[in-house]
């Protein structure tokens, strides 16, 4: 059995990368990897704490961050597609102001 301690450090691990990445990155879509890495993350401490209670709960809340974390990316990609048809690139910089 694995301690909870370890499922919350290696979720601080994983939150910290994806905050890192997301707060670093100027392309959209690098972004968007980001915080499927911090919902990953929030999954693994769920999954931990749900084990160390004896508890279904925790892993049901897990399966819808994943269905949510399925439709963020779907949207986001769509808004990704959308956008990198009218603009030349997907950096973050070039789609600040809002006219087309």
């Amino acid at each position: 059995m694995v301690p909870v301690g370890a499922c919350l450090g290696l979720s601080a691990v994983l939150f910290g990368i994806g905050l890192i990445g997301f707060l670093s990155r100027r392309n959209i879509i690098l972004m968007l990897v980001s915080v499927e890495i911090m919902l990953n993350a929030v999954n693994v401490s769920l999954a931990g704490f749900s084990r160390q209670l004896q508890d279904q709960r925790g892993q049901v809340l897990a399966l819808f961050v994943i269905a949510v974390a399925a439709a963020e990316a779907a949207v986001g990609l769509g808004l990704v597609l959308a956008l990198s048809r009218n603009r030349p690139g997907v950096n973050v910089e070039d789609l600040t102001q809002l006219k087309w």
